[in-house]
């Protein structure tokens, strides 16, 4: 009777898990309004309502230090948009660009720079108005470089810890430091960056390779407020000095946001509206619903057999993490990977292979990170489609350079 009730009890979790990733895979439940995040909470709480997990079980189940990092990092990048600050960086890349090849090379720069540091979507939601506007104005095509702002921020953010969702859920599962997380994959992201400027150019060659030159463009005064830059500058600059001497990043991050909700110039509920609270929802279900699935079906026996398949190779893992990122989408990806990671020989190489492979996975089309998917949101809304067949001929040689670069470095 105690076995059946086990198997019964496995047999929904496995039901429960294939439906909400299913539903992720695909976006939403076709004919319901049931998006990802939804569907990740659905998940946690069939979970808890079919008895497969209790719920204080669920409660632990939570990684609360990736979800205070990620609040907390919302709350900085909010203050650096409502200041002006990325205004201000948008005028120093127009006032240095006078050749379009210069031009793509900068917004790289700009884009991988920042998503290092500031997770890669919000720089693309920022960026990708700014960008638009400027090439408006130039008379330019804006498709090349809008694949710069998605491509670069893609590969920009492998660097960190803070670059991307991902990295910050296998920071708090893997508790690598962050100096040695940005020492083992900074190479990666920088030989990365030089590629995609190199690949963008080669395909776009008659808006690159001319002697054309632009004139001066022609600004209007930029919008910003000097006090609140300032300081959102500044907590941002001893965030990152912090994290590299090795506090924990959860930590310094839920301060810094807090520290900056302290003012009389913005108002809070500015900074409210510009946090994904779906994203951190979709995480919160996550972790519950992979919980119930390793609790209940991923017995240790189990977990040493399929770690059998050599995982613990390199390119073998880089190459599972870069399937299952495209599969399901690199956030729900690591999830699945982290009971198998954790036993592997190497367990810190393990995760930096996965933090790379599941990063780069993402340029390979345009539905395989949520960075391109607001890239195209935001052009669609100026009249420009961002297609997939674009995106493809440039993000798919970018994604098998970068991995093989990116194997071999690991």
């Amino acid at each position: 009777m105690e076995a059946l009730r086990a198997n019964a009890t496995a047999s929904i979790a496995v039901a429960i898990f294939a439906g909400t990733y299913l539903v992720i895979a695909i976006g939403k439940l076709p004919g319901y309004h049931l998006d990802r995040a939804g569907a990740a909470l659905l998940g946690a709480s069939l979970m808890v309502g079919s008895g497969v997990m209790s719920l204080d079980e669920a409660y632990r189940a939570i990684d609360f230090d990736t979800i205070a990092l990620l609040l907390g990092m919302m709350i900085v990048v909010a203050n650096l948009r409502l200041s002006g600050f990325f205004r201000l960086v948008n005028n120093w890349v127009v006032t240095r660009a006078r050749y379009p090849l210069v031009l793509l090379a900068l917004i790289v720069l700009v884009a991988g720079t920042l998503s290092a540091f500031l997770v890669n979507d919000t720089i693309c939601l920022v960026m990708t108005p700014l960008v638009l506007d400027l090439v408006t104005r130039l008379k330019r095509d804006p498709i090349p470089y809008l694949l710069a702002i998605a491509m670069a921020s893609n590969v920009g953010s492998t660097a960190t810890i803070t670059g991307n969702p991902q990295n910050m859920i296998i920071g708090g599962l893997s508790h690598i430091p962050y100096g040695t997380f940005a020492a083992a994959l900074w190479p990666v992201a920088a030989i990365g960056l030089l590629l995609t400027v190199l690949l963008i150019a080669l395909l776009y060659r008659s808006e690159f390779f001319t002697r054309e030159h632009f004139s001066a463009v022609v600004i209007g005064p930029v919008r910003y407020h000097g006090p609140l830059v300032v300081k959102s500058a500044l907590v941002t600059v001893a965030m990152v000095i912090l994290f590299f001497v090795g506090q924990p990043v959860a930590k310094v991050a839920i301060v810094g946001g807090a520290l900056l909700l302290f003012t009389r110039r913005l108002k809070p509920e500015k900074v409210y509206s510009e946090i994904d609270w779906t994203l951190l929802l979709m995480f919160v279900g996550l972790f519950i619903v992979v919980a119930g699935l390793e609790t209940t079906v991923l017995a240790p026996e189990m977990i040493a057999r399929i770690g059998g398949l050599h995982l613990d190779a390199v390119p073998i893992l880089s190459l599972v993490t870069a399937g299952l990122s495209n599969l399901f989408s690199n956030v729900p990806a690591v999830l699945v990977l982290k009971p198998f990671v954790a036993n592997l020989q190497n367990p810190t190489q393990a995760w930096l292979v996965v933090a790379m492979a599941s990063t780069l996975a993402g340029n390979l089309t345009l539905v395989g990170s949520v960075a391109n998917l607001i890239v195209a949101q935001r052009a669609r809304r100026h009249g420009i489609t961002l297609g997939f067949w674009a995106y493809f001929k440039v993000g798919a040689p970018l994604t098998v350079l970068t991995l093989l670069f990116g194997t071999w470095w690991l």
